[in-house]
């Protein structure tokens, strides 16, 4: 579970990630990296829509989500807001694998870029 001090809750900040950060896909995920300035703690917000799956199914992808973004909070600089989205393969994706390779990925191009 990820603390409420890890939790990325503003509508300002998701659409920032979105729309500026990041980003690296596969075909059951979309991951969004912003790195800011600032000596916060990294932030991790969830997308997951109907096209996912009934309630049931996205409550589970988003638990799942969830628990494996606590392993990956660690790698993340101190203010970097990351954002995943599920895509309607996920119920049935092995999500640990696709989200530690897509946040390398991410990380490797804040990284790589000026």
């Amino acid at each position: 579970m990820l603390p409420r001090s890890a939790r990325l809750t503003s509508p300002n900040d998701f659409a920032r990630t979105t729309k500026n950060g990041f980003r690296a896909s596969s075909k059951v995920l979309v991951v969004y990296l912003y790195p800011t300035a600032t000596e916060t703690p990294a932030k991790c917000g969830l997308i997951i829509n109907k096209g996912v799956g009934g309630s049931v199914v996205r409550h589970k992808v988003a638990r799942k989500i969830r628990h494996r973004l606590h392993e990956h909070l660690p790698q993340l600089s101190p203010g970097s807001l990351l954002v995943v989205r599920a895509l309607p393969g996920s119920p049935s994706a092995d999500i640990a694998r696709e989200l530690s390779q897509l946040i390398a990925k991410t990380i490797e191009k804040t990284l790589v870029s000026p």
